[in-house]
């Protein structure tokens, strides 16, 4: 019996010291990984500063997510903070002047970190959503620009992450994903289209789903997140769509903005309601026109 003991013990110290091991060398190439250089051509995109490329900017960055982890004045927030297993958030302060982390960018740094979610110096922004951004024409990439270089300078801190080692380990094995990896840089920019409600333009505007919901639209729990966060819905019109609660365009629009569906039940706080509660209406009624016409998928296939 007593040796029976010693090797059960003997054995599980072999597989505790594997596993310690394992995670010192999970840990060690995650960080690698966030340390990469990825070689991207600059991007020759045409500054604006007229006062119709700023007003576009401000409408895109109130209503497309980037205030959600920026801030209102762009002075940066805390996006995450999960006490339960250490994982912390906080978005850039990336408003002008000073010692910011913009304050040297040049237009081709902007396309490179909107689209690409790619740093100056070619490392990978880890919590960027580019792959929300990464469609954006050229002309409305030039408006974000425009509105973020005329606001005043914000007293904010810079970007901060501090990833969980299941996270990270997650993250050193490609299961999660920062957002150049996600994204096929070789992707020709969106051209413009008319800002109607047509489905050219909803196709347009559901970009910016795309985090979340996955690049088919279908939901599914989204990688990299918090692990309370409830599984994204599906957006197509396939089995176990969310599209089925809302009978026509107002009544999607009106959940958009109140958070609450038409039964008066409310929406999971994930989804960023601050910021869909800015898009105008003719940006609803397209996207809802443009969900409706999507190939069915079930739902979580992200």
């Amino acid at each position: 019996m007593k040796r029976w003991i010693r090797r059960t013990a003997l054995g599980a110290a072999v597989l505790l010291g594997l596993a310690a091991v394992a995670a010192w060398a999970g840990t060690w190439y995650a960080d690698r990984k966030a340390q990469r250089r990825i070689d991207l051509p600059p991007y020759p995109l045409a500054a604006k500063n007229d006062p119709a490329a700023i007003e576009r900017g401000h409408y895109l960055y109130a209503s497309r997510g980037c205030a959600d982890c920026h801030g209102d004045n762009a002075g940066g927030r805390v996006v995450i903070d999960d006490a339960k297993t250490g994982f912390f958030v906080r978005g850039a302060d990336i408003s002008p002047g000073g010692a910011h982390v913009v304050a040297a960018y040049s237009p081709a740094d902007w396309e490179r970190s909107i689209r690409h979610g790619v740093r100056p110096d070619g490392r990978p922004l880890l919590v960027m959503p580019s792959e929300d951004y990464n469609r954006l024409t050229d002309d409305d990439v030039a408006a974000l620009m425009a509105y973020l270089q005329q606001l005043p300078p914000a007293a904010g801190e810079p970007a901060l992450v501090r990833m969980p080692i299941l996270v990270k380990l997650l993250y050193a094995a490609g299961v999660i994903q920062d957002a150049a990896e996600k994204i096929d840089h070789l992707r020709a920019p969106s051209q413009p289209v008319p800002e109607d409600v047509s489905v050219a333009h909803g196709s347009y505007v559901a970009n910016m789903c795309l985090g979340c919901h996955g690049s088919q639209l279908s939901g599914g729990k989204i990688p990299g997140a918090p692990p309370d966060w409830p599984a994204a819905a599906n957006l197509t019109p396939g089995d176990g769509s969310a599209l089925t609660r809302y009978a026509d365009a107002p009544q999607f629009a009106l959940m958009m903005r109140s958070g609450r569906r038409p039964d008066g039940s409310a929406v999971s706080p994930v989804m960023p309601f601050a910021s869909l509660a800015r898009m105008n209406d003719t940006d609803l009624a397209a996207l809802y026109l443009y969900l409706k016409t999507v190939p069915p998928r079930p739902a979580g296939g992200r």
